[in-house]
C-alpha cells in the first residue's frame, strides 16, 4: 500500500521539464478520483423528466417558458465594434441542420438544459470548418475524464451502441460543447432546476392526485349509511351489505350520476361528511409547491397564474423581470460559450463575438422607449454619438 501511494505521489508531482506548462495543480487529484473512468450523470434524469416535466404542469410550464424565449431571441455577430449582417456564422446559427432550424435547436438546447443541468452540442465540420449542429440527449452522455482533469473524451449511449467523441478541451479543440448549470459537489455535471425543486413537485403532484380522487367522489367524502335496525345492535346481512355497495356502485356513483337523490329504505340513514377547514389546507399547500418550482426556475409565478402571488405590481412588471433576471443571462452565457467554441474556426476568429439582439424583445420595449426618450432629449450628445449610445453606432458589413 505504501509503495502504491509513493507511486501516485511521484505521478502527480509537476516534472522539471513541464513547471512552465499552466495547468491547474489539483487536475492531476480530479483524474485519480475518476480512474480515467466514463462518469454517469449522478441521479435518475428519466425520473425527473417523467414526475417534473411529463407530469408536472407548473415545472413544464417554465421549462417551455424559458426555453421558447430564449430561442426566439434573434443572434447578432460583431467583429470588432463592427456589426456583420452576413457571416458564414450567422447562417450556420440560422440552418444547424437539414432537420431543424435554429430556433428549433436551441429550443431543444435550453429545454435540455432546464430539465437536466446539462446540454451538448456537437459541431460536425468538413475541412476544419462547421457545417452542422446537433443537439445530443443529456441521459445519454457520459463524460470520460483524462489525466488532465479535462474531459478527454464523451460517450454517446443508444441502443446498446457505444460512439465514443475524442476532445482535447484543454487545447480547445472539442467537437463537443458541453453547459451545464453550476453545481456544488460535482466536477463534471450541472444541477438542475428540476433536481433543486424534486420536493415541491412531489407535494404539487400529491396535492394535485387528492385533488382528483376528491373529484371521483363528488368533490367530497361519500358519507355515511347508517342501519338502524328494529333491535338493537342489529347489523345488515352478509347478501344485504354486498347489495347495497353494487346499487350504489350502479346507479349513484361517477359523473354521470351527480347530484341523482338517494333512496334509502329498510331503517338506512344518510350522514352526509364535509370537508373541515384543516382538510382543505391542501390547496394552500399545492399553491405553495407551486411557486417554490416557479422560483426554482426563476419564473415569477404571475406568469403562471398561481394565487396569491403580489410581488409583481402588474403582468409587464413580472414579464420584464423575467427576461431580465433569467433569459438574458441565460443566452449572453450561451452566446459567450458559442463564441469561443465556433469563432477560432472562421478567418479573423479571434475578433468575432455573438450576442443576441435585445431591440427583438417585445416585452424590453418599455426600456428601450425610455433609453430612447433619455438620449434625445440629451442636446449636448450629437446624433452620431446618441446613435452610438442606443447600439446603432459603426457601419455594417457582410461577409460571404
Amino acid at each position: 500500500m505504501a509503495d502504491l501511494l509513493q507511486k501516485l505521489a511521484r505521478l502527480m508531482r509537476p516534472r522539471a521539464d513541464a513547471r512552465e506548462a499552466k495547468r491547474s495543480r489539483v487536475a492531476p487529484a480530479i483524474a485519480f478520483h475518476t480512474l480515467g473512468r466514463p462518469v454517469w450523470t449522478p441521479r435518475d434524469y428519466a425520473a425527473l423528466a417523467d414526475e417534473g416535466f411529463q407530469r408536472n404542469a407548473v415545472a413544464y410550464r417554465c421549462v417551455r417558458a424559458i426555453a421558447e424565449a430564449a430561442a426566439s431571441v434573434p443572434w447578432l455577430l460583431y467583429e470588432g465594434a463592427r456589426e456583420l449582417d452576413a457571416h458564414p456564422l450567422l447562417t450556420l446559427l440560422e440552418r444547424p441542420n437539414a432537420a431543424q432550424a435554429g430556433p428549433d435547436l436551441f429550443e431543444s438546447w435550453f429545454g435540455f438544459l432546464q430539465v437536466s443541468g446539462n446540454a451538448y452540442l456537437e459541431q460536425v465540420a468538413v475541412d476544419g470548418t462547421p457545417r452542422e449542429l446537433h443537439v445530443l440527449r443529456p441521459d445519454r452522455m457520459k463524460v470520460v475524464p483524462g489525466a488532465s482533469g479535462w474531459p478527454e473524451a464523451y460517450e454517446y449511449s443508444v441502443n446498446g451502441r457505444v460512439v465514443t467523441i475524442p476532445c482535447d478541451a484543454g487545447a480547445g479543440e472539442n467537437p463537443v460543447l458541453h453547459m451545464r448549470l453550476f453545481h456544488p459537489l460535482d466536477d463534471h455535471y450541472g444541477l438542475s432546476p428540476l433536481e433543486a425543486a424534486a420536493c415541491a413537485i412531489d407535494i404539487h403532484n400529491a396535492a394535485g392526485g387528492w385533488n382528483k380522487a376528491l373529484l371521483d367522489n363528488a368533490a367530497r367524502p361519500s358519507g355515511a349509511l347508517v342501519y338502524k335496525g328494529g333491535e338493537a345492535g342489529a347489523n345488515l346481512s352478509e347478501d344485504q351489505f354486498e347489495r347495497l355497495k353494487r346499487e350504489l356502485a350502479e346507479n349513484y356513483a361517477g359523473p354521470a350520476n351527480a347530484g341523482r337523490p338517494l333512496l334509502l329504505e329498510g331503517g338506512l340513514d344518510w350522514k352526509p361528511m364535509g370537508l373541515s377547514p384543516k382538510d382543505m389546507d391542501f390547496i394552500a399547500a399545492k399553491n405553495a409547491a407551486a411557486r417554490d418550482i416557479a422560483l426554482a426556475f426563476g419564473v415569477p409565478p404571475m406568469l403562471l397564474g398561481i394565487p396569491g402571488d403580489n410581488t409583481y405590481a402588474n403582468y409587464r412588471e413580472a414579464n420584464r423581470a423575467f427576461w431580465r433576471g433569467t433569459v438574458l443571462p441565460l443566452i449572453g452565457r450561451t452566446a459567450r460559450a458559442l463564441t469561443r467554441w465556433l469563432a477560432p474556426h472562421y478567418e479573423g476568429g479571434a475578433k468575432l463575438r455573438l450576442w443576441y439582439d435585445a431591440d427583438a424583445i417585445e416585452a424590453l420595449s418599455s426600456e428601450r422607449e425610455a433609453l430612447w426618450a433619455r438620449v434625445g432629449g440629451a442636446g449636448f450628445l450629437s446624433d452620431a454619438e446618441k446613435r452610438e449610445a442606443v447600439g446603432y453606432g459603426g457601419d455594417r458589413k457582410s461577409v460571404s
